[in-house]
């Protein structure tokens, strides 16, 4: 036991510091996919956009899906890959 609260500790605080680490690939993301939308699953519903997702050697398309707003007028800001440091990062879609 007094090994493993140290250790549990130390893994806690590092938790932060790996959500903020930042894949560059070298390789520029493909053109996006042009996808068609089937309705809405009901009112309140908002599209998002598919978007390219680098895997580790490749690029692989995720489909766009519809979803709810997580509270009113609240709206998505779209994933996007921005040229930086040699290369491109992720910028996470997120709703705002």
């Amino acid at each position: 036991m007094k090994k493993f609260l140290p250790a549990l500790l130390l893994a806690v605080s590092l938790l932060p510091a790996a959500s903020f680490a930042q894949v560059v690939v070298r390789i520029g993301p493909p053109a996006p996919v042009v996808e068609r939308r089937g309705p809405a699953p009901g009112p309140g519903f908002v599209w998002i956009d598919g978007y390219q997702r680098w895997d580790g050697q490749r690029y692989v398309w995720v489909a766009g899906r519809w979803d709810r707003p997580p509270h009113p007028g609240a709206h998505w800001v779209a994933h996007r890959w921005v040229h930086k440091n040699g290369g491109y990062v992720m910028v996470e879609g997120h709703w705002r």
